[in-house]
């Protein structure tokens, strides 16, 4: 009787020990399979954007951000000793800039670009978009503009002419920090950024770039605001500080932008 009991405990010992294993074996699995915070930035960017013509509501806007103020270098596989930022590398001339494509769709489009120290990006445009920028790695510097005034109403039968800007933003930012977000007509939709030391950050824009949709990138060069300032108000001529003539440019010769395949975490596009 004695020994039936002994074997009996021993069963059911064995059993509650096989199932906790099993528990945490099928833990394990699941955690391995969790969203990640990448994920979790791609199934937002579905919800969010609606598509060409829209931008997104203000709650959304937040949810975008709390997910991109959050996102560390790790979560997109990025270091300071990849080679984008080799400082022993020779460079000549203006520095490249390198980007990379996490994911485009008609709605919204995820990139990385890398920029060596002292590359720049030139001052451009993005139009109908809304934008979302976080940098990751780096420090670097950003001015941007918004058109002062509305276009003309004869722009399209006249000659490309400078437009008064206002300038949004002329500040350095230093990661870790905040996102930024610019709208389609606010927030700064003309920008530039000029790496201080080697950076790398993520653009998350929607709707993408796109030629046949005319969402082409336009490129532009400042002309000082006393330049072409007949006519204009009072209150502008007291600030003229805070704005300049933008004119439209080719695309500077000097703009080296190399895309690269994208080899990071991978996003799970059967979700959606």
């Amino acid at each position: 009787m004695l020994e039936s009991r002994r074997e009996a405990a021993a069963h059911v010992h064995k059993a509650g020990y096989a199932k906790r294993s099993t528990r945490k074996k099928i833990y394990r699995r699941e955690k391995k399979h969790a969203p990640t915070i990448l994920q979790d930035l791609y199934v937002s960017c579905t919800e969010v954007f609606k598509g060409p013509g829209t931008v997104p509501l203000h709650n959304d806007v937040k949810r975008l951000c709390y997910i991109l103020d959050n996102m560390k270098p790790e979560d997109l596989g990025l270091s300071r000793e990849q080679r984008f930022f080799n400082s022993k590398a020779e460079v000549t001339g203006t520095p490249g800039v390198t980007y990379t494509i996490i994911h485009k769709c008609d709605n919204f489009s995820l990139f990385i670009f890398f920029l060596p120290a002292t590359a720049v990006i030139p001052l451009h445009n993005h139009p109908g978009m809304t934008v979302f920028s976080k940098l990751l790695l780096g420090r670097m510097h950003v001015r941007s503009y918004d058109w002062a005034d509305p276009p003309p109403a004869d722009e399209l039968d006249s000659p490309a002419r400078p437009r008064l800007a206002e300038l949004k933003t002329d500040s350095i930012l230093t990661a870790p920090c905040n996102t930024s977000v610019l709208y389609p007509t606010t927030g700064g939709n003309i920008h530039q950024f000029t790496a201080i030391t080697p950076c790398a950050f993520l653009d998350v824009l929607g709707p993408p770039y796109s030629d046949e949709d005319g969402r082409d990138c336009s490129y532009y060069k400042e002309l000082p605001y006393t330049t072409c300032s007949n006519g204009e108000t009072e209150l502008k001529k007291e600030k003229g500080d805070c704005y300049a003539w933008l004119e439209e440019i080719m695309v500077p010769e000097n703009l080296l932008m190399t895309g690269i395949e994208y080899s990071g975490p991978q996003v799970d596009t059967r979700s959606c």
